[in-house]
């Protein structure tokens, strides 16, 4: 573009300084045939003079045509006047030039200079834009499509260490029950205990790290959906108390740890079942891992909804991680040693809101409280 217009230009120039010197030449021929033609006149005129003897008269008419002749102009002043005008339109031309190559060309040649940085991936040169200039609005949103890029790139990023992450520690996690199931599986293999309850308590234990494992796949199939929003929800209207009983008489068959409080009303909601139940799972784990005190769950009917709480009487989670201890992937300040992927409470929360109800944690001076809400059936909230 610069060099189309800059060719232009000195062909108009060119052009300029071609019609000066033809004006220039054909007003020094018309002169010429000017003076010749004067001069025909005069000696004419002196000639009829010396043939009718009129001396004096011829004397004067001879001066005269002398004056005139040192004084009769070439007419080049006047052809120099044209190759000034020429001069004078190609610093017009000149000037114009410079402005379109400061407020056009060069504007342009930034922004393709700065398309091709961004089709071969480099995102860390900025776009210096000016308003005022014929292009300020391209190369605002010409810099507004860099961060932008930028900040998706760096999302991207984020995302794929996020999943490396969670896959390399769900890995790690995976692996220390799969070592006690072999080792247990060896003994049971090599006869190493003969009597009925040893090996009644080590199938029990198999099952128990067996149920581990499939827990910590769990969250890993979690994972891999909640970001795709493919979590399936499939809510039925069911009776809460009688749920929550048949949970805790599963969750607590090995360990008799859960104090259930549940109201002598049927309490109905609408929720996915297999999904309470992963929430149950989850809330009552954490607590039996980090807390490692009884647990008390309560149900409690209000506007709308019912709660749950998941009570437990250990140290509470510390008030600096409260805000970020539903955040994928964040442990608290007191996991201690305990094994985990931070996911199990982001779990829970990702659960609970997409069946329309909240997750709220509560510190007290012995221990923590978790509280879930679920919405209530619909006949239920128009008897209430």
């Amino acid at each position: 573009m610069k060099g189309r217009i800059l060719r232009i230009s000195v062909i108009f120039s060119i052009l300029m300084f071609t019609a000066a010197a033809f004006f220039f030449l054909e007003s020094r021929r018309r002169n010429s045939q000017e003076v010749r033609e004067g001069y025909i006149v005069a000696v004419n005129e002196l000639e009829q003079l010396g043939l009718k003897g009129e001396k004096e008269l011829l004397s004067e008419r001879s001066a005269i045509f002398q004056e005139d002749m040192r004084t009769l102009p070439l007419g080049e002043e006047d052809g120099i006047g044209y190759f000034i005008l020429a001069g004078i339109g190609t610093a017009l031309i000149g000037v114009a030039f410079c402005y379109v190559y400061a407020a056009i060309l060069r504007p342009f040649d930034k922004m393709k200079d700065f398309a091709g940085k961004i089709a071969q991936g480099d995102m860390n040169v900025p776009l210096e834009y000016e308003r005022s200039n014929y292009f300020g609005d391209f190369t605002w949103a010409f810099e507004s499509m860099r961060r932008e890029i930028t900040r998706s790139r760096a999302s991207e990023r984020e995302t794929i260490e996020n999943n490396k992450t969670v896959i390399a520690t769900l890995s790690h996690d995976i692996k220390t029950p799969i070592a006690s199931i072999r080792a247990y599986a060896e003994a049971l293999e090599a006869n190493l205990h003969r009597s009925v309850e040893r090996r009644t308590e080590y199938l029990r234990v198999l099952m128990r790290k067996c149920d581990e494992v499939s827990k910590l796949t769990d969250d890993l199939f979690l994972h891999s959906i909640s970001d795709l929003d493919k979590l399936n929800i499939s809510e039925t209207e069911c009776e809460l108390c009688g749920f929550i009983e048949e949970c805790v008489k599963e969750l607590s068959a090995e360990h008799g740890d859960i104090d259930l409080c549940l109201p002598g009303a049927e309490i109905l909601v609408r929720a996915d079942k297999n999904r309470l139940m992963q929430i149950c799972e989850n809330l009552v784990n954490n607590s039996r891992k980090y807390a490692k005190t009884g647990i008390k769950i309560s149900v409690i009917p209000r506007d709308g909804v019912a709660e749950i709480n998941f009570r437990d009487y250990g140290t509470g989670i510390p008030d600096q991680d409260m805000p970020f201890i539903c955040d994928k992937f964040y442990r608290g300040g007191n996991c201690g040693k305990e094994q985990g992927s931070g996911l199990g409470l982001y779990i829970v929360k990702y659960i609970v809101e997409r069946m329309g109800g909240k997750l709220l944690l509560h510190n007290y001076a012995d221990g923590l409280e978790a509280m879930v809400t679920v919405r209530l059936a619909d006949s239920q909230s128009i008897e209430k």
